[in-house]
C-alpha cells in the first residue's frame, strides 16, 4: 500500500460581503473556514475604515440575525459613527439586496466550478466581482454596471426603414 497524505477539505467555507445599496458595489470583507468572534471583529473594522474614505459616509448598516454578529461588531460600528439595524429573524427580503447578489454570485458563478480552499474560493470571487463591477448590467441602475459612472452611453444601432428580411 502506498502512503497517503492528509488533504485537508473545508466542508463550509464562509464570505463576509458588504453591499451598498445606491450603487450595487459589494465589498467582499474575507473568506474564512472559522468565522469566529475576532475573525468578524477584524472584518468589521477593516469595513468600517473603507466605508468612511470618500465624500459620502456610510450611516447604517442592515444586519441580518446571524449569531456570528455579535455586540463587539455593532459596537466598532457605532464608534465609526454607522448605526446597526438588525433584520427581522427568517426575513431575508428585509435585506434583499445582499441576498439577491448571495444567489447572483452562486447561480452565474460559483456553481461552475469546484471549489477547493479558501485562496480559490477568494480567487473566484473577485474575479466574479471585476465582471460584476465592470460589466454586468443592473436593472436598477439603467442596466449599466456599477462602475460605469462617466462611460460614453452605449451604441445604438439604427437600422433603415424599409422591410426587414
Amino acid at each position: 500500500m502506498g502512503e497517503g497524505s492528509n488533504l485537508e477539505i473545508h466542508p463550509r467555507l464562509f464570505v463576509l460581503i458588504f453591499t451598498h445599496v445606491g450603487t450595487r458595489r459589494v465589498i467582499v470583507s474575507g473568506v474564512t473556514a472559522n468565522p469566529d468572534n475576532a475573525w468578524m471583529v477584524l472584518q468589521v473594522r477593516n469595513f468600517a475604515m473603507v466605508a468612511n474614505e470618500g465624500p459620502k459616509r456610510t450611516t447604517h448598516l442592515i444586519l441580518d440575525r446571524d449569531t456570528k454578529l455579535t455586540s463587539a461588531f455593532d459596537e466598532i460600528l457605532a464608534a465609526d459613527g454607522i448605526k446597526p439595524m438588525r433584520t427581522q429573524s427568517r426575513s431575508p427580503n428585509m435585506n434583499a439586496f445582499a441576498e439577491r447578489f448571495v444567489q447572483t454570485v452562486k447561480r452565474e458563478w460559483l456553481d461552475h466550478f469546484v471549489v477547493f480552499g479558501q485562496r480559490r474560493l477568494r480567487y473566484l470571487i473577485d474575479t466574479f466581482l471585476n465582471h460584476y463591477h465592470r460589466h454586468r448590467p443592473h436593472q436598477g441602475l439603467d442596466n449599466r454596471p456599477p462602475d460605469s459612472k462617466g462611460a460614453p452611453e452605449p451604441a445604438v444601432i439604427v437600422f433603415p426603414a424599409g422591410k426587414v428580411e
